[in-house]
């Protein structure tokens, strides 16, 4: 009896499974996609066919089978799957598993995979539990999470694991994943009598972006929603109220489905951008390069991206204000000041009216002429600092109040009595150039370029510089 009700639940729970779930591939054959990690040669698939694998932390976009490739990866190897989300899971239920995967392997010499989702919520009390028995391939440890594990994940994850970036789908992938749950016929929709047209495949797989659930669950919503408007023409004409489960099976069985374009466009929500942080940073980073590259439309376009996704509108402005100095600088002194004032505005006035100013600030610096020599220029000085090349401060440079300069009796005396150099007052020289050496060293850190108003920079650099040399050779 017990039998009979435990076949009856887990029937019950396979008929409320969403199609994305049902879909899920079984073998490493089964899986659309993902050839940079599994195709042949490749060493996440070297290390399954060889019963290899380690600890792996598996990151990407939503919906690109972080999950799935974890199960898969357990069939493949027969060892068992332990499945926990790493923000919920207690240290009492990892020594559980830790207790159970021992146990297990001590009789059957099975090993136990433990699939962590969201694995860069894991606390280090939770490490410190499980690392151990990892290192010592009691239990094999798969992460997922959509955040980049640089930078989200502990480093001593990281240290133990092999990183693998999944991809979000192509539009032909994610066609060929909809072309199989229309022709499964014990998961999908192969017993219905079901047309989906070609144009309503693309819909899904453009506006899907990649992500095969959520073209999966489109389709669902598609089939589903034509199946009730069906079953409520027919309730009319037969003048009652049958179940629902039952109408489905009739109707899928007897009347075909017809899923054409607008169909496809109505069972798909547009997507909002979701950022894990790779989204963020990837999104600014795409905003940047599109700034410094020059193209003011691809700059409003990442702009745009990253508000409809709901980033800090601060964000981005402080993004630009320092693409104002790193990648214009002096080719446009203005850039700099019109960048703070964006970033002011932005403050005061927020969504949505300032939109408008960070699109006027990113067209600008996006025609603006580039120079990154000043920012090259401090960079260089700093690395010379770094590296231990610290020069002392010339004499005549010091500050007589607080390096003061003494006799024996500690009174004051001239630089020059003490057989240096005397400080020459810039302004009495004439053209503000003196003849002396504020450095010590020859040394040329800022070097401007051609560009908009550096060019007129660096005329006037070349001019001091031939002017220093003549002055000091007169001395």
């Amino acid at each position: 009896m017990s039998d009979l009700w435990a076949s009856r639940r887990s029937e019950a729970r396979e008929r409320v499974e969403p199609l994305a779930v049902r879909m899920r591939p079984r073998t490493l054959d089964d899986v659309v996609g993902q050839e940079q990690v599994l195709g042949e040669g490749k060493l996440l698939r070297r290390m399954i066919d060889a019963d290899a694998v380690m600890s792996l932390i598996l990151h990407g976009p939503p919906g690109t089978g972080k999950t799935t490739l974890a199960g898969v990866i357990a069939a493949h190897t027969k060892r068992r799957f332990v499945r926990e989300n790493a923000s919920s899971v207690g240290v009492k239920r990892i020594r559980e598993i830790i207790d159970d995967a021992d146990r297990r392997l001590g009789e059957s010499g099975r090993r136990t995979i433990l699939f962590l989702d969201e694995i860069h919520r894991f606390s280090k009390s939770q490490q410190d539990v499980l690392l151990g028995d990892v290192e010592r391939g009691l239990i094999t440890l798969i992460g997922a999470t959509t955040e980049n594990p640089l930078f989200a994940v502990n480093s001593a994850l990281i240290s133990r694991s092999t990183l693998f970036r999944l991809q979000s789908l192509s539009e032909d992938e994610v066609v060929e994943v909809l072309r199989r749950a229309i022709a499964d016929e014990e998961r999908g929709y192969g017993t219905y009598d079901l047309t989906v047209t070609d144009e309503a495949l693309r819909v899904w797989a453009i506006k899907s972006e990649g992500d095969a659930r959520r073209a999966l669950t489109a389709l669902e919503v598609a089939v589903l929603s034509s199946q009730e408007r069906q079953s409520d023409k027919q309730t009319k004409r037969q003048g009652g109220d049958r179940g629902t489960s039952s109408l489905r099976n009739s109707v899928s069985a007897s009347r075909p489905i017809v899923i054409n374009k607008d169909t496809a466009e109505a069972s798909i929500q547009e997507k909002v951008a979701v950022y894990g942080d790779d989204g963020h940073y990837d999104a600014a980073s795409a905003m940047i390069k599109s700034v410094r590259g020059s193209d003011p439309d691809a700059a409003l376009y990442w702009i745009a991206r990253m508000l409809n996704a709901g980033e800090d509108p601060r964000f981005i402005a402080r993004r630009l204000a320092i693409l104002a100095s790193e990648d214009i600088g002096n080719a446009d002194p203005r850039a700099v000041v019109i960048a703070e004032s964006c970033w002011n505005l932005v403050e005061r006035i927020g969504m949505p009216e300032c939109r408008i100013t960070l699109g006027q600030l990113a067209t600008y610096l996006a025609l603006a002429p580039k120079s990154n020599r000043a920012y090259k220029a401090i960079d260089a000085a700093l690395e010379d600092v770094a590296s231990g090349r610290v020069l002392p401060v010339p004499m005549f440079l010091r500050d007589p109040n607080t390096s003061p300069q003494g006799d024996d009796e500690g009174r004051g005396v001239r630089v020059e009595d003490l057989g240096g150099e005397s400080y020459e007052y810039s302004h009495s020289a004439g053209d503000i150039v003196t003849g002396q050496d504020y450095l010590g060293v020859q040394k040329a850190y800022y070097e401007p370029s051609d560009e908009g108003a550096e060019k007129v920079l660096a005329q006037r650099l070349a001019e001091i510089k031939l002017l220093r040399s003549r002055l000091r050779r007169e001395k």
